[in-house]
């Protein structure tokens, strides 16, 4: 059993798509072993994020995940991260697959729905951020 990280992001709360996506991550076989609906503030999105803090989109990406409310998740099953990752879809929704959440539910690359821990490292580094061990089931 692998465990892996995912966000449903501000756009895809405020549009009401969360029930459908925590539909189709149960449909696919993840545990949901913890979930929260939060608020980040500027410094928690920076803080999260710190690993693009170089990058030009840093500002523009902490901005809009302190927005407003967004779902975490701590997702399990066997192969989750690479799972996961596989029903989220490419990072620009244009791009994804048919059938893919940020397909389906995103608007734009800025704006795609979902996150995802890209690599076991990540997944215990983000899993950690939001939940603590106890919380998990």
């Amino acid at each position: 059993m692998e465990r892996t990280f995912a966000i449903i992001k501000p756009d895809a709360v405020a549009a009401g798509h969360s029930g459908a996506i925590l539909q189709r991550v149960e449909a696919a076989g993840f545990t949901i072993a913890a979930m929260r609906l939060i608020r980040l503030s500027k410094g928690e999105a920076q803080g999260f994020y710190a690993v693009h803090q170089e990058r030009p989109f840093f500002d523009d990406l902490t901005t809009f995940m302190s927005s407003g409310p967004v779902v975490v998740l701590a997702l399990a099953v066997p192969g989750a991260i690479g799972k996961w990752r596989a029903l989220m879809g490419a990072t620009d929704p244009a791009r994804a697959d048919p059938g893919t959440l940020r397909r389906e539910f995103g608007s734009s690359i800025e704006r795609n729905a979902t996150h995802g821990s890209d690599a076991p490292e990540t997944a215990a580094f983000e899993l950690s951020y939001f939940f603590r061990g106890l919380e998990l089931v």
